[in-house]
């Protein structure tokens, strides 16, 4: 599988298990500290070729892909789900840990954020579908996560990327009821 954007990975690690799984090129942010000359070879990937951010499911991983998408809002974004993401022995969380088919399906699925945010969904929705404020939401949101492709959120960034990526109602209530009827057969 080729990969036209160059994609932006956290570090050395993540760029292996990128070139493992597809071939692609890499901008490396060396950490969370994001700094002007990584920023500036992102614009110009991204007028080039176009960018991926690509970083791992955690907080140091969603500092870095704001801190890119703030400075360049032109990349698309691909998620790899927290559980995709766990190293064999449980003692890490990361792209580099993840398998080819997870970083094949991430990268597949890369999505814009768009400029303009239209509200289908609101915060009432989401309490109403238990994704916010109540006993078993957070694995909720997990899975809602997943089944939409926008990662993991807590219940207010949740409402954001359903706007940013113009969730549409329909796209919602199925993933919804996907979710509930795994819980279910659990």
């Amino acid at each position: 599988m080729k990969i036209k954007e160059i994609i932006v990975v956290e570090g050395k690690d993540d760029t292996t298990a990128i070139k493992r799984a597809v071939d692609a090129d890499t901008i490396e942010t060396n950490g969370s500290a994001v700094n002007s000359a990584t920023i500036a070879q992102v614009k110009r990937a991204s007028e080039t070729r176009g960018v991926i951010i690509f970083t791992d499911p955690d907080f140091p991983g969603e500092k870095i892909r704001k801190i890119i998408a703030e400075n360049v809002p032109s990349c698309k974004h691909a998620f790899l789900p927290k559980e995709a993401a766990i190293a064999k022995n449980g003692k890490g969380l990361g792209v580099e840990h993840a398998s080819i088919e997870a970083i094949q399906e991430a990268l597949r699925d890369a999505q814009m954020m768009r400029d303009a945010i239209v509200e289908e969904i609101t915060q009432e929705d989401l309490l109403t579908a238990g994704l916010i404020g109540g006993s078993g939401s957070k694995e909720r949101r997990i899975r809602i996560g997943s089944l939409l492709k926008i990662g993991y959120t807590n219940g207010k960034q949740l409402h954001k990327r359903l706007m940013m990526f113009q969730i549409s109602r329909q796209e919602f209530a199925e993933a919804l009821a996907v979710a509930i009827q795994e819980e279910q057969d659990e």
